[in-house]
């Protein structure tokens, strides 16, 4: 079977996801593996519209954010006890879907918007309003000094973040989530031993993402020019979802194209930046990331046979 596969790092774990389906396993106190597994189709999956080039990159990114902060709620349960609750997202759910001592629905939207109201007016709107104090006239030296000075503090903060030691172990399963996926678009085993010969570097992760959201910015607000300091804030903000949805193609198109080494030599600044957001694992984290993997690609060759099964009855 042949599926799209993504991930990302979590408290102790590591969460995988399908088009249909995601999967998070985590490493509890006792040593043990547990493994949530939980289904997700995609809204692009129901709507042509949705699967449209550039929006598609903001319905997958809006997914991804509610679907790992489930998974960071799931996960920070699970590695704080060794009593077991809720597996397969069902036993234990409240009424709001969260199992005890996770974030339900409420919890999950304010910590979501939260997120993105920080890293909008971070890494937006405050490069915008700090460059339009400089007095420069020219608007291309105008967005490039703006676009300098987001690069910078999102190299900043990596950078702080790199140095945090109650991190080290959520960089750990980073690259053990990269380097499990190399391994099965290698076509090797699903094993730890087999991942460990691959790269904790990969073409699609969210870091390099959000490089190349930086990036794209500059072009984009380069139309916008150097207007009044409201219109700046403004665009700002209206204009991150075109961005991202840019970003996206970017990055779909060098996991098509990755062995391309043009491609490559383009995407080698975001690469090197994930150098700073992954550090070396050992078996521990690629047990944990291998589980999640199996866990989904299970789930995800269940729901294809659940629909295909059910295209029949229908023609039937």
């Amino acid at each position: 079977m042949s599926a799209a596969v993504g991930g990302q790092a979590v408290v102790e774990g590591v969460m995988m996801r399908t088009p249909s389906a995601w999967a998070v396993s985590v490493r509890r106190p006792d040593g043990r593996i547990t493994t949530v597994v939980e289904d997700a189709r995609s809204a692009g999956l129901r709507s042509p519209v949705l699967r449209w080039p550039v929006v598609r990159g903001v319905v997958a990114l809006g997914e991804s954010l509610v679907i790992g902060m489930k998974a960071l709620s799931v996960a920070a349960r699970l590695s704080a006890t060794d009593r077991d609750g809720a597996h397969d997202g069902e036993a234990g759910a409240g009424a709001d879907g969260a199992g005890e001592g996770e974030l339900g629905r409420k919890e999950i939207a304010i910590a979501l918007g939260g997120a993105l109201v920080f890293s909008i007016l971070f890494f937006k709107v405050v490069p915008g309003v700090v460059a339009s104090l400089v007095p420069i006239d020219d608007t291309f030296l105008f967005v490039l000094l703006e676009g300098l000075i987001r690069v910078a503090l999102f190299i900043g903060y990596l950078l702080v973040l790199s140095l945090l030691p109650d991190l080290r172990r959520v960089f750990q399963f980073h690259a053990a989530e990269h380097m499990a996926l190399n391994a099965l678009a290698a076509g090797a085993p699903r094993t730890a031993e087999a991942a460990a010969g691959h790269s904790r570097i990969h073409l699609r992760c969210g870091t390099a993402f959000l490089l190349w959201v930086m990036v794209i910015a500059i072009i984009v607000f380069a139309f916008v020019g150097r207007p009044d300091l409201w219109l700046v804030i403004a665009s700002r903000i209206l204009l991150v979802p075109v961005i991202a949805g840019l970003a996206y193609e970017v990055i779909r198109l060098a996991g098509r194209y990755g062995a391309n080494p043009l491609v490559r030599a383009v995407l080698w600044p975001g690469l090197l930046l994930q150098r700073l957001t992954t550090r070396p694992a050992d078996a521990e984290h690629l047990e944990v990331a291998v589980a999640a993997l199996d866990a989904v690609l299970a789930r995800e060759e269940l729901n294809r046979r659940r629909r295909a099964e059910a295209d029949v009855d229908v023609m039937a």
